[in-house]
């Protein structure tokens, strides 16, 4: 066998595949003056050199040492040329382009941006993307992995072997590299790390665009969607001064197909998106569907952030899903997972063998409520990873809206932490200072970019300015889930009618902080899970009570300011609380009390999107008005609603049983009204009091110079709207 001029130690590293920048020893090279060719193809038995240009054989490759590399020089040749390798595998033969001819992936301005982390879309650069170099199609990757002593693509196009496609290290961003001819969509693969002790992991593609369905983990090479372009009536829509209805969906457990098996992408289309619509809803928010290893984590234990899941479809069906959503005028919002991530050995915990995303401390490292992992906001790779995901599923999927998980737990380094479990930060305190830039970073590319976007931040602290801008000190977000006003109003609902009174100042603390942050109204999954039972069994009373309390609550909601958001499966009172393996129990609705709560949510969209006084000054104190708010042995409440010319709606609560007949309210002005909802109708299973048209009377009532006369329905909202 033929020596090669390698020194030994390299030629070992190689064979091994522990050589750090096979790009230097592979391919065609001048070596002491000569051209020579270089392949490492473990499992062939014979190599040859190509000319392209000539279509001919120029020189059959000697092996070396008996090794899998194959090496051969020209004495005739003394300038590169374009070629493929001819590999006879012993029962076949195949033509293949040499990998290690193609030169870099990544150019000078990528690298420099990467490096400083700031590439505001880094998913055009990283993971897998279809191309041609020189006119061959292949697939190129590049991976983060600064520590890692080798990194490889692995497949089935390779046999899964990690010496075949070892990458090129680009040592000023830490990436690694490489361009695979051949390659297509549809191709599976991992990255092949093997760390600094040795160790050999194999990794998902942080940056992949597709995955296989569990329990299978594969990265799955698929194109980069095309952009999404603005368009002008999903900013109206999404702005602050519009209507937003909120249906929260678990597409998993929405509906089953066949009695078993999940909807897909199209199937929802067809079915989910007209059910939302004919509801009145303006949008639809999604639980996570970024790929993740678990069923029962609902998708907040994400491993492929980049990943639309396949449970139910491919990317381009998700995205012809998105499409679909806004050519009926509803829009899309995603649950967004920024906060952790788990520690399955597929994912990113550990990536190359050290703490690479993560906090290498466990105080700072790990959530103690999940065992999930914290991602290192400080590091401004990670920050450039998580914002260029944000602004990739608005840019490019259109989505209108992400409702970030768990801010509350980014926000400070002691959450659900005991004196001693945390790590304070550079002045003692406990705010995390990165997750704040993070989120702040984020806020603006997001809002910069796509201006028709918005952001939803589940934050339950009274963390100040979480919907504020950043240049005036807030975070930047523009809605806040109002989690204080939840749990007042739903502990307020759970209290039998007659000790309604000593709890009063729940239905009405809300307002003293209304006007904070741009809030929205939250009944949300997490209020219908874990043994906290649905919305109706949290009512009380007999069965008629039990709704009648249902539909009081939901007109006091949706008169209440704040944009409004709904879990499925509350608009017809599911009995069971939700079970993300099982479906909405759709049979209900042939019973006439669910089907009563099901027109009621029909009917009271049909009100709030058809009146601005219900919407346009949600987060303005001259938005709203109290009538009463005192009247507490009665459990009677009653405000205004001001749009931004002048007119309003007027909201009448009743929270007893006891029907208030001849109860006087001021009014702002004179004339007649009309009564536009009553969730006392019989048509949602009410007793059937209503007022109809009413006169006003000149008579003082409430600060006000004329007053109604009206019938409080038991249990029940009334609004009212003056008659022109």
């Amino acid at each position: 066998m033929p020596e090669t001029i390698m020194p030994d130690s390299a030629l070992q590293a190689l064979i091994a595949g522990d050589h750090r920048d096979p790009f230097s020893i592979l391919g065609m090279h001048r070596e002491k003056g000569r051209l020579l060719v270089r392949a490492l193809i473990p499992g062939a038995w014979h190599v040859s050199v190509i000319d392209t240009a000539s279509e001919k054989v120029v020189m059959d490759l000697p092996r070396v040492n008996n090794s899998a590399l194959f090496e051969g020089y020209f004495d005739d040749r003394r300038e590169p040329f374009a070629y493929r390798l001819r590999v006879n595998w012993g029962t076949h033969e195949q033509d293949m382009e040499d990998t290690y001819r193609f030169p870099n992936v990544l150019g000078d301005i990528d690298v420099w941006l990467l490096a400083e982390g700031t590439h505001h879309r880094p998913y055009e650069k990283m993971g897998a993307h279809p191309r041609e170099f020189d006119g061959v199609p292949g697939v190129t990757f590049a991976v983060w992995a600064p520590h890692a002593r080798r990194v490889s693509v692995v497949g089935d196009f390779n046999d899964w072997d990690g010496r075949r496609h070892m990458m090129r290290y680009r040592v000023e961003c830490g990436v690694w590299e490489i361009f695979i001819p051949h390659l297509m969509p549809g191709d599976l693969y991992k990255y092949e790390i093997k760390t600094q002790s040795g160790d050999i992991l194999l990794k998902a593609d942080p940056f992949a665009f597709r995955a296989e369905l569990r329990p299978d983990t594969a990265s799955i090479v698929h194109w980069l969607p095309e952009v999404y372009p603005s368009r002008e009536d999903r900013k109206k829509a999404n702005a602050l001064n519009a209507p937003v209805s909120i249906y929260e969906v678990h597409l998993g457990s929405w509906r089953k197909k066949d009695g078993w098996r999940w909807l897909t992408y199209r199937e929802l289309a067809e079915e989910l998106i007209p059910y939302v619509k004919d509801l009145g809803f303006t949008h639809i928010e999604l639980l996570p569907i970024s790929e993740h290893p678990h069923d029962g984590s609902w998708g907040y234990q994400p491993i492929g952030l980049y990943a639309v899941t396949s449970r139910f479809g491919t990317p381009d069906e998700f995205r012809d899903f998105v499409d679909v959503a806004h050519d009926n005028g509803i829009g899309v919002i995603l649950d967004w997972v920024p906060a952790h991530f788990p520690s399955d050995a597929h994912g990113l915990y550990r990536f190359d063998g050290t703490s690479l995303y993560e906090h290498e401390d466990p105080k700072e490292g790990v959530h103690q409520d999940w065992g999930s992992i914290i991602y290192n906001y400080g590091r401004s790779e990670v920050s450039n990873y998580l914002v260029g995901n944000a602004l990739y599923w608005i840019e490019r999927y259109g989505i209108d809206g992400l409702r970030v998980d768990a801010v509350a737990s980014m926000l400070y380094r002691d959450y659900s932490r005991a004196p001693g479990e945390w790590v304070p930060n550079q002045y003692g305190g406990r705010e995390n200072l990165e997750a704040i830039v993070f989120l702040r970073k984020m806020n603006e590319i997001v809002g910069t970019e796509r201006k028709e976007a918005v952001t939803m931040a589940e934050e339950s602290t009274s963390f100040p300015g979480v919907s504020r801008p950043v240049w005036d000190g807030g975070l930047g977000f523009h809605y806040k889930w109002n989690l204080g006003w939840m749990n007042d109003t739903l502990s307020y609902m759970s209290e039998d009618s007659v000790y309604r009174k000593y709890h009063h100042d729940k239905l009405r603390f809300g307002i003293m902080y209304a006007w904070f942050e741009n809030f929205i109204l939250p009944l949300s999954h997490d209020e219908v899970v874990h043994c906290k039972g649905s919305l109706i069994g949290k009512m009380p009373g007999d069965e008629w009570q039990r709704f009648a309390n249902l539909r009081c609550y939901y007109g006091f909601m949706w008169g209440f300011p704040g944009k409004k958001l709904l879990f499925m499966g509350g608009e017809i009172a599911q009995y069971a609380e939700w079970d993300a393996s099982g479906s909405i129990e759709w049979h209900l609705l042939q019973y006439p009390l669910h089907a009563g709560v099901h027109r009621l949510i029909s009917d009271l969209n049909a009100v709030y999107t058809r009146y601005p006084a219900l919407y346009e000054q949600d987060f303005e104190p001259a938005g709203f008005e109290w009538i009463i708010h005192d009247d507490v042995d009665s459990s009677v409440v009653s405000f205004i609603r001001w749009d931004a010319n002048g007119d309003f709606v007027m909201v009448v609560c009743n929270f007893t049983p006891i029907p208030r007949y001849g109860y006087r309210i001021g009014v702002p002005r004179a004339g007649w009204y009309r009564e536009i909802i009553n969730t006392d109708a019989h048509i949602y299973g009410g007793s059937g009091i209503h007022n109809g048209e009413l006169q006003t009377q000149a008579v003082w009532s409430n600060h006000h110079d004329f007053s109604l006369e009206i019938t409080v329905p038991p249990l029940a909202t009334c609004m009212f709207i003056r008659k022109e």
